[in-house]
């Protein structure tokens, strides 16, 4: 069995404190990598014999390693987690009775400040889980090339079993508790929703962090992203992992080489996808991919499951679930079933499958089962390591989280960058734009050519904010796939090993750079 051996951050004083008030803040020390892989494999999951998600992210970090000439010493520094926080405080619920809320936050690396990483709200929330996302959001920044270290925090709640008022006491104390510990701050440690979480539970935490801690912070605005527009967000921070899964998909299937070596027909359009977990990420996927010509013929929840040969409408498909919370019954479906046969639809024939729920998702259990041509990871580790061992003998092709979901911190820098400067993408140039494209167009017109009405407004509009952030993402994905691709040629790895190669290099170019801070 693996074990860390938690090593204190802070000064004595401060550590016995922070144990008295029920707060752990510890490193753990990692064994090295070429010492642990046995270890690593029997520190499993009682529920499918596979490592724990922690175990496999460092399965997958050590199988990269192995191709690059990077100091070992350096190698376990960036591997470990930085420092972790483990806190609990009484919740009184509506009912008067009091409540003992767990709650976490792991900050992978600094290399990079702020950290960066969403906040879940999960019954499942566990600290190695939130060590494990954390040491994701690392790589997945560095693959993206966005300039921020790794983090992820969570509150260890099934958000449907409290009321509003009662979530928002919860987000409320777990911000202060975040600030109160340093880990929270705008260039410091900043979070995003992430699964049980949205813009209003940002917007909370911006609140809370602003109204006590904020208010002579010029910055405060950019302490949390994924915010209501109104609360200083981002016009497609909503839908950017999604678009970034779809947007990272295209970029594959757009490319000759990649077709080719795999013997898949080019582009999107025609293919059929079916979607696991059909919430933010998994729709806005679901519709981002139907509206570019792809056939949605499933989509897998939790508690149900729908499929239809002839394709889903996936906003029918959406109001459906809200008005009965389920997918079963679903009108003009080929067929439907609730919880006990849902897992099972993520079987069915396809040739795209983008799981978008929770890790493991694909595992030892139902690899062998799976008959989609690509599996396109929504969430953040979908398919365990033996899984995808099993997947790729017989002919799959795995795209990694830590490139597919990448969408959402690309966008959230781009927010947390515009509550920096105060001033929204495009409010200044989108005048401007407009009439240089104008006088460009009158300048045709008066040199014979002619020049359609309509597609004259359409061409003279300046960009918006939201085709600003839309063609940020999509460049930003562009060249991560592009990237991705040549390494994985050069190297004769997977894309995830590919991946990873290019993530670790990136961190280690920034520790050589900056060099190690000792005292």
């Amino acid at each position: 069995m693996l074990r860390f051996a938690p090593r204190q951050l802070t000064r004595p004083l401060t550590a016995a404190f922070n144990r008295a008030r029920g707060c752990t803040m510890s490193v753990p020390l990692v064994p090295k990598s070429t010492e642990h892989t046995v270890d690593v494999i029997e520190a499993q999951d009682d529920n499918m014999g596979e490592p724990r998600f922690l175990e496999c992210v460092k399965l997958n970090f050590d199988k990269a390693a192995g191709h690059l000439a990077v100091n070992p010493g350096l190698l376990e520094v960036i591997k470990a987690c930085n420092s972790v926080l483990r806190i609990s405080f009484p919740l009184r619920r509506d009912d008067g009775t009091i409540e003992v809320i767990k709650a976490y936050r792991a900050q992978h690396s600094h290399h990079f400040m702020p950290t960066k990483g969403g906040v879940r709200f999960s019954d499942m929330v566990d600290l190695q889980e939130v060590e494990a996302l954390a040491s994701l959001m690392t790589y997945k920044c560095a693959v993206v090339n966005v300039p921020f270290g790794g983090a992820k925090g969570g509150v260890a709640i099934n958000p449907r079993d409290y009321s509003v008022r009662e979530l928002e006491r919860i987000t409320r104390r777990y911000t202060i508790e975040l600030h109160k510990y340093g880990f929270l701050g705008p260039g410091v440690d900043v979070p995003a929703p992430d699964v049980g979480t949205g813009a209003r539970e940002m917007s909370w935490m911006k609140d809370t962090y602003t109204m006590l801690y904020g208010i002579k912070d010029l910055a405060a605005a950019g302490v949390v992203t994924g915010k209501p527009i109104s609360a200083g967000g981002i016009d497609g921070r909503t839908e950017a992992t999604g678009l970034g899964v779809f947007m990272a998909t295209k970029e594959f299937l757009d490319s000759d080489e990649f077709c080719d070596r795999h013997g898949l027909a080019h582009g999107v359009a025609g293919k059929t996808v079916i979607v696991q977990g059909f919430g933010n990420v998994g729709y806005w996927a679901a519709r981002f991919f139907a509206e570019a010509g792809a056939k949605v013929v499933g989509v897998v929840e939790y508690n149900s499951a729908a499929f239809c040969q002839g394709g889903i409408d996936v906003d029918a498909l959406k109001a459906h679930q809200a008005d009965k919370g389920t997918l079963e019954g679903f009108p003009g479906c080929d067929s439907s079933c609730g919880e006990a046969a849902a897992p099972s639809y993520m079987e069915k024939e396809c040739d795209i499958l983008i799981p978008a729920a929770l890790e493991k998702s694909i595992n030892r259990t139902n690899a062998a089962n799976i008959k989609a041509r690509i599996v396109a990871e929504g969430a953040n580790g979908p398919t365990t390591p033996a899984a995808e061992e099993t997947l790729i003998a017989k002919g799959t092709v795995v795209l990694p989280d830590m490139l597919m979901n990448a969408g959402g911190v690309v966008v959230s820098y781009f927010e947390w960058v515009q509550n920096l400067q105060h001033v929204s993408f495009g409010r200044m140039t989108k005048r401007w734009e407009e009439k240089g494209k104008k006088s460009f167009i009158k300048a045709l017109r008066q040199s014979g050519v002619d020049v359609d009405t309509m597609i004259s407004h359409s061409i003279a509009e300046g960009a918006t904010e939201r085709d600003i952030v839309y063609s940020g993402l999509e460049d930003s994905m562009a060249v991560a796939v592009k990237k991705t691709l040549n390494t994985a040629k050069s190297q004769g790895v997977s894309y995830r090993t590919a991946a990873f190669i290019n993530a670790i290099d990136k961190v280690e170019q920034a520790y050589l750079t900056n060099g190690i801070t000792g005292f």
